[in-house]
């Protein structure tokens, strides 16, 4: 049996990070502690953690593993030196790069994070380059979604926001499932959720959909039933709403075993850097219900909540993201 087809749409950026002590305030200058850098991007990120989550780790099984998934990367990087390290990242995670463009006279993309280190808290600023060449026109036609259709599509919001909803509608229309990450979030028509199939967002984010004040989700005691229940009205099918050191919430338009919706607790961790927590999230998320496992809802968001955990206790992006075997259950 051919193997279950993911396609990861979205961005690819080099992350130049520094660590710091703390955040400078304005006007002043102050050592850090390191600097490094790496690949990253959200869409690249999502698409790592979903290859990686879906196998062992080679060096820990003499090589690849067969998987009952492929990944495949849709988007863009400049004609610049950071370009071919972006690609090679991706294939060292067994991912398909072959729709992958390179744009002549373009810079990569590039994200500069400060991340602080008594708290593991990051902050970045972005410069798209070359992921804002990607074009509602690119994915007017289902076979822009890939040759076969894949099972799943995930999105994000680091390349321009009307090429995202070209994607899911074409994604609809072709009767392809699409699991949306809106991040960095922004508002969004209403005919986004009608029959989108996975909504997976943060407390900021959800905030900024659902039209309220991030400090208001924030509170203590903030109970997500009812934000939950506008979205699916709206036509979400699946929401989860990552809660950071206090777990996940989820909802289902479905019934399953469980319930309809509940609370999953985030293990105790020491955490390192939360960068590419929530990529990974979404990347155990989709591995578990394209591979059709059977597992109960609560289940799935705990294996994610799980292997989001272990992204955190590592620093970097992609070389903190974990192997399927790397995180207890999930395999």
């Amino acid at each position: 049996m051919a193997p279950k087809t993911i396609t990861i749409i979205g961005s690819l950026n080099m992350d130049l990070v520094t660590v710091t002590p703390r955040i400078p305030s304005g006007g002043e200058t102050l050592t850090a502690s390191s600097f490094s850098t790496g690949p990253g991007g959200k869409g690249a990120n999502q698409a790592v953690a979903t290859a990686r989550l879906s196998c062992p780790n080679p060096s820990s099984t003499r090589g690849p593993q067969p998987t009952i998934l492929d990944i495949k990367m849709i988007g863009a990087i400049g004609s610049d030196a950071f370009g071919p390290v972006l690609i090679s990242s991706l294939q060292e995670s067994f991912i398909d790069t072959t729709s992958i463009s390179v744009i002549p006279s373009c810079s990569t993309g590039v994200a500069v994070i400060l991340v602080e280190a008594s708290l593991g808290e990051n902050r970045i600023l972005l410069s798209p380059g070359a992921n804002g060449t990607l074009l509602p026109k690119d994915f007017e036609k289902v076979k822009s979604l890939g040759t076969p259709l894949p099972e799943l599509v995930i999105l994000q919001l680091e390349i321009p926001l009307q090429t995202v909803l070209q994607i899911i509608e074409t994604a609809k229309k072709a009767g392809v499932p699409v699991l949306l990450n809106p991040a960095p979030a922004v508002p969004l028509p209403e005919e986004v959720f009608q029959g989108l199939d996975h909504l997976v967002l943060n407390e900021s984010e959800a905030a900024i959909l659902s039209g309220r004040a991030v400090e208001e989700v924030e509170a203590e005691g903030f109970e997500w039933d009812g934000v939950a229940a506008e979205f699916l009205r709206k036509g979400v099918k699946n929401l989860i709403i990552t809660l950071g050191s206090k777990g996940a919430f989820y909802s289902s338009a479905f019934e399953g075993e469980g319930g309809k919706s509940g609370y999953v607790k985030a293990e105790k961790i020491k955490v390192v850097d939360t960068t590419a927590a929530g990529d990974t999230f979404v990347g155990a998320y989709a591995v578990q219900v394209v591979s059709g496992n059977g597992r109960a809802m609560g289940e799935i968001v705990k294996l994610a909540c799980r292997a989001a955990g272990k992204t955190c206790e590592k620093a970097g992006a992609q070389a903190a993201i974990p192997w399927g075997d790397e995180v207890e259950g999930l395999l």
